[in-house]
C-alpha cells in the first residue's frame, strides 16, 4: 500500500502541473493531497473519507491533513480535477485498444432498497426508482452508466436517474472514439436509429444483442463474440461492486454522486497504477 499510495500522489501532482493549476502558497494542504486522499478513501477505506484521513495522518503521508468539514469543502471545490485526470486516462486506454473494440452497460447504485423507500431522504421523486431484472429488485437512486475497453478500462462514465433506460442513454454518451470501433451491448441497447446515425457520422459500430425476432440478426460468429465481451464489463462491474460499500453514507443527493463518481475514477486510477 505505501507504494500505491504514493504513486497516487505522484499522479496527482504529475497531472496538476501539467494543467498548470495554480495552488494556494498559504493552504495547509495542496489540491494533489485532497485528491490522493478522496483516491485512498475509496481504493482502500471504503468510500469513508475519516478513516482515510486518519490513516494518511497518522502514518506520516500528511502530517498538516485538514479538518473533516474543511476537508470536505476542499473536495466539493475540485471536481473538474478529477474528471480531467478521468480524461487523460481515458485517453491512455484509447490509445492502448488497438483492436478498437469497447462494451457498455449499466449498473445500479442504490440509495436505498425497495422496503426503505418511504423513508428516504437522498432521492424523493419517482424518476429514481429502478428496477433490478437479475436480481427481481427494485432501488432507489442513481444508474451508473460506463463505456470500457475490451480490457476493462472505463473510458466514459455518467449517472443517471434509477428509472432512466439504457436505450435512453444512448443519446447522452459522447462517444468521443476514433472510427472504425465496434461497440457491444446487452439487449436493452437495440435502436437501430442510433445505430445507422453512429455509423453514418462518426463510423462508429453499435452492435448490441438482437432480441427475438429482430429485423437485423447477426450471424452466430458475431453473437459469440458478443458473449465473450461482455463478460469483460460483467467483471468490472463486479469489480466496482467490491470496492463499493454496501451502505455508501452520504448527507446530500450531491455528496452521494460526488461518492459514486469517485469510486469510478478510482478504479480508473487503479488501473493505470496497476497496468505500469
Amino acid at each position: 500500500m505505501d507504494e500505491q499510495i504514493i504513486a497516487l500522489y505522484c499522479l496527482c501532482d504529475d497531472l496538476l502541473q501539467a494543467l498548470h493549476h495554480p495552488d494556494d502558497a498559504q493552504r495547509q494542504m495542496t489540491d494533489a493531497e485532497v485528491m490522493t486522499t478522496a483516491y485512498v478513501a475509496m481504493l482502500y477505506c471504503g468510500g469513508n473519507f475519516e478513516r482515510a484521513r486518519h490513516l494518511l495522518q497518522t502514518y506520516g503521508y500528511m502530517p498538516t491533513m485538514l479538518s473533516r468539514s474543511r476537508y470536505n469543502r476542499r473536495l466539493h471545490q475540485i471536481p473538474d480535477l478529477f474528471v480531467a485526470l478521468f480524461a487523460r486516462l481515458g485517453q491512455r486506454w484509447k490509445t492502448l485498444n488497438s483492436e478498437s473494440i469497447y462494451i457498455i452497460d449499466s449498473f445500479p447504485i442504490a440509495a436505498c432498497d425497495n422496503y426503505r423507500i418511504p423513508r428516504a431522504r437522498l432521492y424523493r421523486h419517482k424518476a429514481f426508482r429502478g428496477a433490478q431484472a437479475s436480481k427481481k429488485r427494485y432501488f432507489y437512486g442513481l444508474k451508473l452508466h460506463l463505456l470500457i475497453t475490451k480490457d476493462g478500462h472505463p473510458v466514459e462514465f455518467f449517472l443517471t436517474p434509477g428509472s432512466f433506460a439504457d436505450v435512453t442513454a444512448l443519446s447522452t454518451f459522447t462517444f468521443d472514439l476514433p472510427a472504425g470501433v465496434v461497440i457491444y451491448g446487452d439487449r436493452a441497447y437495440n435502436a437501430y436509429t442510433m445505430e445507422d446515425l453512429l455509423q453514418e457520422a462518426a463510423q462508429i459500430q453499435l452492435l448490441p444483442l438482437r432480441k427475438k425476432g429482430s429485423t437485423r440478426p447477426l450471424p452466430p460468429s458475431l453473437q459469440f463474440l458478443q458473449h465473450y465481451y461482455r463478460k469483460r464489463i460483467e467483471t468490472v462491474g463486479s469489480s466496482l461492486e467490491r470496492l463499493l460499500p454496501k451502505s455508501l453514507h452520504a448527507v446530500t443527493a450531491r455528496g452521494f454522486e460526488l461518492k459514486v463518481a469517485l469510486f469510478v475514477i478510482a478504479y480508473s486510477v487503479h488501473c493505470g497504477l496497476s497496468f505500469s
